[in-house]
């Protein structure tokens, strides 16, 4: 058995481009934005490492527009 977690936003979404790298260290998608407000692009990448050593999965889905829709699963625990 899976827990599944879904975040939502309603922002303008990520560009197609972007999708492939949004777990990598350090990328940062939108180019506008400052280091000062832009984050160093290593959350996701956090994320990403700490929802695999847990034996799960994570991923995002994207519309430019129509906001972005991150999900991760991981095992259940038996209780």
């Amino acid at each position: 058995q899976w827990v599944t977690v879904q975040v939502a936003d309603s922002g303008e979404g990520i560009a197609a481009a972007d999708l492939p790298h949004v777990f990598d260290r350090f990328y940062r998608g939108e180019k506008s934005r400052s280091r000062a407000t832009g984050g160093s692009g290593l959350g996701l990448a956090i994320a990403h490492s700490i929802v695999e050593a847990h034996g799960g999965r994570i991923w995002v889905e994207s519309k430019r527009g129509h906001g972005a829709r991150f999900f991760f699963t991981l095992p259940a625990c038996p209780r």
